[in-house]
């Protein structure tokens, strides 16, 4: 058990890690981070699940969902604990989920199919149970790099602030698509516009919104970048693109992972290859960035990362050397020294902080 021989301290979340399962993982694994001494306690299989490579957790605290990131794609329903308990499967009606989130009440999932290139939404119960699909939309494109990008390929969905609107960057596409959200009915319906395009190869990933709503922060993973964009009432204006690696590295690169601080003032975002955590200052009134340098992550092709929701922690999941890497963060610059901490955990793709 996680620390069974201490009470569950009030600076004590579990963390949840979806793993790739073709090697030593068995599935979800979890651990606790103090997230005023920043220390981590050994992980433990928290249930036995094949690919569950994408979590997301409830607004409730109450449930867990992950994406089973198999040809014939399913996802999963769980009630949280340090045990993790099964409630019910379904198709995640594509193949290859690579991604899953919530909408803001908590009644509906989305899901993005990176293989078929689609997304789905399905109605989550009151006990926390997947039904089956209520919409499901098929992407269509390509673009200019004929191994990644020969058709379309859906890499997330998030949903605004409003809970009106999704965006899904398709990596294949070189598009961001945009859905006007029908929360009553599940449904998704093309946004005005429906989508804004990517530059030719870059290969939009994933996204993240400021704290205020107001601006989209996009990682392009084939381009290693990231672009700004002005965002209203599921409209987006393009500001900049600045790159996530150094000028002068010239080795593989591909961008994974976005997350902005809780406090505004700076974004991060994941380079393999590069094996980095690129940091970035947000101006306060543009929104746009400046580079601020990079953290190694002391481990191989850091796939996911995730900020502790104090602000004080980042948490890096290098997925090639099976660890979970913790930094703290300085509040004033936003740049990232390892703690000493390390959680080993085989083949670790995402990271979720739990309910206190």
């Amino acid at each position: 058990m996680l620390a069974a021989t201490t009470m569950l301290l009030a600076q004590d979340r579990i963390v949840y890690v979806g793993t790739y399962t073709s090697g030593a993982s068995k599935g979800i694994y979890a651990f606790r981070l103090n997230s005023s001494t920043g220390k981590t306690t050994e992980p433990i299989l928290a249930v036995e699940s094949s690919n569950p490579a994408f979590l997301a957790l409830h607004p409730s605290g109450r449930f867990l969902y992950s994406a089973n990131e198999n040809a014939n794609g399913m996802l999963s329903a769980f009630a949280t604990g340090e045990k993790l308990m099964l409630l019910n499967s379904v198709s995640s009606r594509g193949a290859g989920p690579c991604h899953v989130s919530l909408d803001r009440t908590g009644k509906w999932l989305f899901a993005a199919n990176y293989n078929s290139g689609s997304v789905a939404v399905f109605p989550v119960g009151a006990d926390g149970k997947l039904g089956d699909a209520s919409t499901v939309v098929q992407h269509s494109g390509s673009s200019v790099n004929r191994e990644r990008q020969e058709g379309p390929h859906a890499h997330e969905v998030v949903v605004s602030a409003d809970n009106q609107f999704v965006l899904v960057p398709d990596l294949g596409a070189d598009r961001v698509v945009i859905y006007r959200f029908d929360a009553a009915k599940g449904t998704f319906a093309p946004g005005t516009p429906a989508f804004v395009k990517a530059a030719p190869g870059a290969g939009p990933r994933h996204l993240a919104f400021a704290p205020d709503g107001k601006f989209v922060y996009v990682l392009n993973e084939l381009a290693a970048s990231i672009t700004t964009f002005r965002y209203e009432n599921g409209s987006m204006n393009e500001l900049q693109t600045i790159s996530t690696l150094p000028a002068d590295f010239a080795g593989a690169k591909s961008g994974a992972e976005i997350a902005v601080h809780p406090s505004g003032k700076f974004l991060y975002a994941s380079n393999r290859g590069h094996d980095s955590i690129a940091v970035f200052r947000i101006d306060s009134s543009k929104a746009t960035l400046t580079a601020a340098g990079h953290a190694p992550t002391q481990g191989k092709t850091p796939r996911n990362f995730a900020i502790d929701p104090t602000g004080a922690y980042l948490l890096a999941a290098n997925q090639d050397s099976g660890t979970v890497v913790v930094f703290a963060i300085d509040p004033k610059t936003g740049g990232l020294s390892p703690t000493g901490q390390v959680v080993q955990i085989p083949s670790p793709v995402s990271l979720v902080f739990a309910s206190p």
